[in-house]
Formats: structure tokens, sequence, C-alpha cells
């Protein structure tokens, strides 16, 4: 999709496996408007269906990773159903990004503030620059994050959680490394490297079974705890109905390199 200037909103590149999603709105600091939203999601479904692609890399142009909402587009029209369709588009995609089959690393280079922290949460990897900062700022301009603090809230505990919500004030990626937003705050210098060396790890695994584990994880996190073993039991034994599993497992047995078929 583009913007009334002409410049695409969502830039994709693919190599060896890898899709890395850029946000490309620079001179909002990467804001997710409606229309980026739609193109987020649009791209997520057609990626789904790409047996190439096994990992996603998100990421944006300019200094900022994301700034959140586009705050300017909602305050052109903040009736309550314009509001309810935004937010509702949001969430749907994020529910989107769980379900997606390929796992999705963030590339934190910048700030995540608001949404833009919610996405960062809501990928199934983080890595940060360490300069980076992070906020639900929501609360000192009288809108509370309370859509982003869904993911937030499942990343971090509910006492951190509510510190970001209450406060709005930014932390460092030191700070989002201990609270369990991202993986692991590094140089900027060892950014790239750092996210292609995740991405390359699980591009040598099966897509199957990465996808089939990805989806029962986020399943079973909603599940008590005798419900959850049995749903987890039933999936590995549907796993091991697969080719993958059995190759998989002669390969480490007999010491050699598997030969993934994908299912």
């Amino acid at each position: 999709m583009l913007e009334h200037s002409g410049k695409q909103l969502l830039l994709r590149e693919d190599k060896d496996g890898i899709c890395t999603l850029t946000l490309n709105r620079p001179d909002t600091r990467n804001a997710l408007s409606s229309e980026l939203l739609s193109e987020l999601q649009k791209t997520f479904n057609i990626i789904a269906s790409d047996k190439k692609i096994k990992v996603i890399i998100i990421t944006g142009n300019g200094s900022m990773f994301s700034s959140g909402h586009d705050l300017k587009e909602i305050r052109k029209n903040s009736s309550y159903n314009k509001m309810l369709t935004l937010f509702n588009q949001c969430g749907k995609m994020m529910i989107t990004m769980k379900q997606q089959p390929q796992p999705i690393i963030a590339k934190v280079h910048g700030d995540a503030l608001a949404a833009g922290c919610q996405l960062v949460c809501n990928c199934d990897l983080a890595i940060s620059a360490k300069t980076s900062k992070f906020a639900l700022p929501g609360s000192s301009i009288g809108l509370f994050c309370s859509s982003p603090a869904v993911a937030v809230s499942r990343a971090a505990n509910s006492k951190q959680t509510m510190e970001m919500l209450l406060l709005g004030e930014p932390f460092n990626a030191n700070d989002a490394e201990r609270f369990g937003l991202i993986n692991k705050a590094v140089a900027g210098e060892q950014l790239d490297e750092t996210v292609e060396t995740y991405a390359n790890k699980i591009v040598k695994h099966s897509s199957l079974t990465i996808s089939m584990g990805k989806n029962a994880f986020y399943k079973q996190m909603d599940m008590d705890l005798e419900s959850a073993y049995a749903f987890t039991s039933e999936i590995m034994a549907k796993n091991m109905q697969e080719q993958d599993a059995h190759e998989g497992i002669d390969a480490f047995l007999e010491k050699r390199t598997p030969n993934w078929r994908g299912r």
C-alpha cells in the first residue's frame, strides 16, 4: 500500500528463507496508521502460506522502531465507532502474528513506544540495541495504553506492566531485558548480526515442527496445568506422526544432518 506521497508503507525483502518487513514511515516515527496496520495484516496473510519463508524479521526505517498509533490520524476522527474499528484492527493484526506459522523476530534499532512496544512484545523473539527506549506513555496524554498492555502483560509481570502504564516513563533496553520484554540487548553495531544469527538457527529446523510448536505454545498458555499437559501430549503424539520427526530423530541417532521435507 502507498501513502499519498506514493511511498510504500511496508517494505519486504526475502533472502534464504528469511523475510524482513520494514516499517517505512520514518517521517511519522513509524506510527501505526490504519493503512500500515492493514498492510501488515495483508502481508502476514500472504506469508503464512509461503513455504519458502521460515522466519520473519520486523524492523523500522529511520531513528525509531515505532512510536505507536498515529495520534494525528486519531484526532482527525475520534468517534467511538472509528476508534473501536482502529483498535480492533490492531488487535486482529496482533492475534494474526501469534497465529503466524513462522516465528517473528523484532529487530529494535530505536525506541518502541505505546503500540510500538506492543508490537515488540507480540513478536516471538525480540533483540534490541542498548540505546533503545521502551514506554507505555498513554497515561501522560490522557489515553491509557490498555490494548498495548495485553501484549506487555504477557511478557512482563503485572507489577512491572503497571509501573509502565501508571508512570508512562521510558525505560532502557537493559530494563526491557530484565522485565522480559526482549530476549537480549546488544550494542547497536551488533544488532544486525545478532538477529541474523537467531534467524539462521531457526531456518535450519523443520518449518512444520516449528509451526506446530509455536501454535501449541500459545494455546497452552491459557489453559490450566492439567489441560495444558493433556493438550501438549496430543500435539507431541501428532508431531511424531510427521515424516520430519522420523527424519530428525534418525539423523540425530545416525549423527548426520537431517533432510527436512516440511511434512
